[in-house]
C-alpha cells in the first residue's frame, strides 16, 4: 500500500516571488518605514520631475510666450499666501509646453493619491505597501474602508502633526523661515509614528485615530489559516415541569419534549439614539418642539420689523440728500453771477454732501469752469469727499490730458490756457488726496495718471509726496516726471508685519515715467518697475532690493550708495549713470547696457554679468568677485584695484582694459580678449602735486596661478608680465603652483 503524499513547509513556498521569501526574514517595523518612505517619494516625484522639466524648458525654449493657466495662477497664489512667499506682481508669461509640464505637477500628486487611498480602503494594502509584504486592517480584520482611509491618512498621518507644526510655525515667532517649518513638520511627523513604541500592539497615532492596525501579510495568514470557525451553538433546554421531573426522574424524556435555543455567534448590541430617546420621553420632546416653534415665530417677528424700519429710514435718508442736493443745485445755478466766496460756500457744501450725484456735478463742474479760482475752490472741496473721489478725478486727469496734447498741435492758445488750469487744479487735488491718504492707498487705481511736472505761461505743477506711504498704489504708466518721492516708502508689510512675504503692500510702478523724479531714500524694495523710465532720475541711497527693473532705463540716473541686493536688471540701460558705492550682490545685470558708468567702489559680488555692456566705464575698486561676466564688454574701461576673484571672464571683452592692481585670482579667462591690456599702472607724471602724491607707487595686477592658456591676442610684454608674476601660460618655462 502506498503511503500517502507528505507536503513539506519548503512546498507551501512554492511559486511565491523571491523578494517576498527575502522580505519574510525583515521584521515588520522596518518594512512598515520603507513602504512609508517610498509612498512619500511616489507622490513627491509626481509632482518634482514634471515641474523641473518645465523650468528646464522655460530657461531654455525660445518659442513664444503664453499666459501662465489660471489654475496654476490660483494654485501659485494660494500656495504663496500659505507659506509666506513673496507675492508676484506681474502675470508671468511661459513656454506651452511648461503650461503643461506644470499642470501635470499639479494635478499628479492628487490623482495618485486619491488613487492610492482608494486601494488602501478597499485592500488595506498601497502598492508599496504590497510590495513590502504588510496590510492595514480595522479591528474586525477587514480592509478599513475608504471612509476610515482617508480618515488614516489625511487627519492622523499628515493633517494633525503637519497642522501643529504649520500652527507652531506661523505663531510662534519663526514665520517666514521655511527652513525651520522643515525642522518642525519633520519632528512632528516623527513624534506621531514614534507612539507605536509606546504601543503594546505598535500602532502610531494615525492608526488609533482611525482604529486599524498593520500586519505582516504572512503572519496574518497563517492565523486565518489555524482560526476555527465562528459557528451557531444550540442548546437544548429542559422545560420545567416539577410533576414530569418527578414521574420521569429515573428515565431520559424524549426528543419532543425539550426547547432549542440557538445562540448567534456574537451578541448584538442594542442600539440607541435619539429617535429612541424621543420614543421613551413624548412629553419632553413635546414641549422642546413647541418651545422651538415659538421661538422661531419670534425671531421671524423682530426681523421683520427691523427690516422694515431699516427701509423706512433709508427711504427717509435718501429723500433728505435728494432734498438737500436738489437745494445745493438751484443755489449753485442762481449764484452763477454772485460773487465768488458765496458761490464757493456752495462748492464746498455740495462736496460735503454723501451723495453720487454731488461727486459727478463737481467732476464735471471743473471740466467746465473758466475762473481759476472756482478751479481751485473744487480741487480743494475735493479732499473733503476723500478717496472716493480719485476715480472721477483720474477719468478728467486723462481726458484734460490727452486733450491738452491734441491742442498742442493747434493754434488755440485762450482754449489751451483752460485746459492747462483745469489739469493743474485736477493735478493739484488729487495730489492732496494723496497725501491726505498716506497709508490707506493699497486698493487705489492710478494707472495712467497724468501727476507729471508742468511749466506754462499759465501755470505750473509739481508733484512733492516726500516721505508719503504708497504703498500697494498702482501707479502703472503714471506719469510721474519730476515729481519728488524722497523718503517715500512703496512697500509695505501686511498683517503678519513682516516684510517679502504674500501680503506685502507692493505699489506697481511698472512703465511709470519718472524721468527726473527724485527718488532718494525711498523704499522700493520688491517694487515692479518694469518698463519704467528713469532718466535723470536721482536714486541716492534707495532701497531696490528684489526690484524688478527688467527692461528699465536708468540712463545718467544718480545711484550713489544705493541698495539693488538681488535686483532684475535684465536688459536695463544705465548707460552715464553714476553707481559708486552702489550694491548689486546676487543681481541679475543679464544683457544690460552699462557704458560710461561710474561705479568707483560699488559690488557686483555673485553678480550676473553675462553679456552686458560696460564700454568705457570707470570701474574703479569695483568688486566683481564671483561674478559671472561671461561674454561681457569691458573693452577701454578702467579696472584698477578692481576685484576679479573666481569672476567667469569666458569670452569677455577687455581690449585696452586698465587691470593695474586688479586681483585676478581664481578667475576664468578662458577665450577673453586681451588685446592692449595693461596689468600695470605707472606713477603719474602730472604736475599737480596731490596727483604725484597719491600715485607715485606702480601698480601691478595679482594674477598668481592664474591660467592665460586660452586668453586672445596676448603680446610678448603681456606674456612675460605673466610668467613673471605667477600666471601661466604655455610659453613660460615653469607652471607656477
Amino acid at each position: 500500500m502506498a503511503s500517502p503524499p507528505i507536503k513539506r513547509g519548503k512546498d507551501r513556498a512554492k511559486g511565491k516571488p523571491i523578494y517576498l521569501l527575502l522580505l519574510q526574514a525583515i521584521p515588520l517595523l522596518p518594512r512598515r518605514l520603507a513602504a512609508w518612505t517610498l509612498e512619500v517619494y511616489l507622490v513627491a516625484a509626481s509632482a518634482v520631475i514634471p515641474y523641473s522639466l518645465g523650468v528646464y524648458i522655460e530657461s531654455h525654449s525660445s518659442a513664444d510666450r503664453v499666459p501662465l493657466n489660471p489654475v496654476l495662477a490660483n494654485a501659485e497664489k494660494a500656495i504663496a499666501q500659505t507659506l509666506g512667499l513673496p507675492r508676484r506682481q506681474s502675470q508671468p508669461e511661459v513656454a506651452p509646453l511648461t503650461n503643461l509640464l506644470w499642470w501635470v505637477a499639479l494635478t499628479s500628486p492628487v490623482v495618485l493619491t486619491s488613487w492610492q487611498l482608494y486601494i488602501l480602503g478597499k485592500t488595506g494594502q498601497t502598492l508599496p505597501k504590497r510590495w513590502f509584504g504588510v496590510r492595514a486592517i480595522a479591528d474586525s480584520g477587514k480592509p478599513p474602508g475608504l471612509l476610515r482611509a482617508v480618515v488614516r491618512e489625511g487627519a492622523g498621518k499628515w493633517g494633525l502633526p503637519l497642522g501643529t507644526a504649520y500652527l507652531l510655525w506661523r505663531y510662534s515667532g519663526a514665520f517666514p523661515n521655511l527652513g525651520l517649518l522643515a525642522g518642525l513638520a519633520g519632528v512632528a511627523i516623527a513624534i506621531e509614528g514614534g507612539i507605536l513604541l509606546r504601543s503594546s500592539r505598535r500602532r502610531p497615532l494615525h492608526d488609533r485615530v482611525a482604529k486599524t492596525v498593520v500586519v505582516d501579510i504572512q503572519a496574518s495568514s497563517r492565523r486565518q489559516r489555524v482560526r476555527p470557525p465562528n459557528r451557531s451553538v444550540t442548546v437544548e433546554v429542559k422545560p420545567y415541569n416539577p410533576k414530569a421531573i418527578a414521574d420521569n426522574s429515573h428515565r431520559r424524556l424524549p426528543p419532543d419534549v425539550l426547547n432549542a435555543v440557538v445562540l448567534p455567534p456574537e451578541s448584538e448590541e442594542r442600539q440607541k439614539g435619539f429617535w429612541l430617546w424621543m420614543r421613551q420621553h413624548p412629553g419632553t420632546t413635546l414641549l422642546i418642539f413647541t418651545l422651538a416653534g415659538m421661538s422661531f415665530v419670534l425671531a421671524t417677528f423682530v426681523v421683520t420689523q427691523v427690516y422694515i424700519q431699516d427701509k423706512a429710514d433709508r427711504r427717509q435718508s435718501e429723500a433728505d440728500k435728494n432734498e438737500a442736493f436738489l437745494t445745493l443745485v438751484d443755489r449753485l445755478s442762481s449764484t452763477a453771477t454772485d460773487p465768488l466766496e458765496e458761490r464757493k460756500s456752495v462748492i464746498l457744501a455740495m462736496a460735503r454732501l454723501d451723495d453720487p450725484r454731488a461727486l459727478s456735478l463737481l467732476v464735471d463742474l471743473l471740466g467746465q469752469e473758466t475762473n481759476p479760482a472756482l478751479m481751485d475752490a473744487i480741487g480743494r472741496a475735493m479732499e473733503s469727499v476723500g478717496l472716493k473721489a480719485l476715480p472721477a478725478l483720474r477719468q478728467l486727469n486723462q481726458s484734460l490730458s490727452n486733450q491738452l496734447q491734441s491742442l498742442s498741435l493747434e493754434n488755440a492758445p485762450q482754449e489751451r490756457r483752460l485746459v492747462a488750469l483745469r489739469l493743474r487744479a485736477t493735478k493739484g487735488a488729487i495730489a492732496r488726496l494723496l497725501v491726505l491718504s498716506s497709508g490707506r492707498l493699497s486698493s487705489a487705481d492710478l494707472q495712467r495718471i497724468d501727476l507729471g511736472g508742468m511749466v506754462t505761461e499759465s501755470s505750473d505743477f509739481a508733484l512733492i509726496l516726500d516721505r508719503a506711504d504708497l504703498s500697494g498704489a498702482n501707479l502703472r504708466s503714471a506719469l510721474l516726471s519730476q515729481a519728488s518721492f524722497r523718503g517715500t516708502i512703496f512697500a509695505s508689510a501686511g498683517e503678519d508685519r513682516l516684510l517679502s512675504t504674500f501680503d506685502d503692500a507692493i505699489a506697481d510702478l511698472s512703465g511709470a515715467d519718472l524721468r527726473e523724479a527724485n527718488l532718494a531714500e525711498a523704499f522700493l524694495s520688491d517694487v515692479p518697475l518694469q518698463g519704467a523710465n528713469l532718466m535723470l532720475a536721482t536714486l541716492n541711497r534707495t532701497n531696490l532690493s528684489r526690484a524688478q527693473l527688467l527692461e528699465t532705463n536708468l540712463s545718467s540716473a544718480q545711484l550713489l550708495e544705493t541698495n539693488l541686493t538681488e535686483a532684475d536688471l535684465e536688459g536695463a540701460s544705465l548707460t552715464g549713470a553714476d553707481l559708486a558705492e552702489s550694491t548689486f550682490v546676487r543681481a541679475n545685470l543679464r544683457r544690460a547696457k552699462l557704458g560710461r558708468v561710474r561705479a568707483l567702489g560699488a559690488n557686483f559680488a555673485s553678480a550676473n554679468l553675462f553679456q552686458s555692456d560696460w564700454s568705457g566705464s570707470d570701474l574703479s575698486e569695483v568688486n566683481f568677485s564671483q561674478a559671472n561676466l561671461e561674454s561681457a564688454d569691458l573693452s577701454s574701461t578702467q579696472l584698477a584695484g578692481a576685484n576679479l576673484q573666481k569672476a567667469q571672464l569666458q569670452n569677455a571683452n577687455l581690449a585696452n582694459a586698465n587691470l593695474g592692481n586688479a586681483d585676478l585670482r581664481g578667475a576664468n579667462l578662458a577665450r577673453a580678449n586681451f588685446q592692449g591690456v595693461l596689468f600695470v599702472t605707472h606713477p603719474s607724471t602730472s604736475s599737480e602735486p596731490f596727483l604725484n602724491a597719491s600715485s607715485s607707487v606702480e601698480s601691478k595686477a595679482n594674477i598668481e596661478g592664474v591660467d592665460f592658456t586660452d586668453v586672445k591676442n596676448l603680446s610678448d610684454s603681456q606674456i612675460n608680465f605673466i610668467c613673471t608674476n605667477g600666471g601661466y601660460h604655455p610659453r613660460c618655462s615653469i607652471k607656477p603652483k
